[in-house]
């Protein structure tokens, strides 16, 4: 038997189940297309981040990738010997350390990103453009109502 809680709370609850299994969905295909290119997720996500906005500091790549220092230094070790980053002391800091991609890394982006976006925008293409848009910011003000409001 269904228990119910009153229109409200079973409407939020629907809603969270929904967007938690179209997570799931999602992040699973994205995980499988990441993997074929000899990537984990978290190694994808240094290769994008610094991909796209040039080298950074490790904790602006944790803040980036939402996650936390221990993770990102197992992470950033196992790309590093892939030869994909190398990391430098930062000339302005010399206690700061700057991530930035390799030779191979910029490379590698550049071969694999444009075709990884295509897919998200294959998987993505079940909604209209329009959709997305309502989505996207239906999303955004849940994400930023929430960090900001509730704790």
């Amino acid at each position: 038997m269904k228990k119910r809680y009153g229109k409200k709370i079973d409407l939020a609850l629907n809603t969270w189940i929904k967007l938690a299994r179209a997570y799931a969905s999602f992040n699973r295909k994205i995980a499988e297309n990441i993997r074929t290119y000899g990537l984990t997720q978290p190694q994808f996500a240094v290769i994008e981040v610094l991909g796209h906005l040039g080298p950074l500091k490790v904790g602006e790549i944790c803040k980036k990738m939402l996650v936390t220092g221990g993770n990102m230094t197992l992470v950033l070790d196992n790309v590093e010997k892939m030869g994909l980053i190398e990391r430098v002391h930062s000339k302005e800091d010399r206690r700061a350390i700057i991530v930035q991609l390799t030779k191979e890394g910029k490379e590698l982006f550049d071969k694999v990103f444009y075709s990884h976006a295509e897919y998200i925008t294959q998987l993505m293409s079940v909604l209209t453009q329009e959709e997305q848009k309502i989505m996207g910011s239906l999303l955004k003000k849940l994400g930023l109502t929430i960090s900001q409001n509730h704790t």
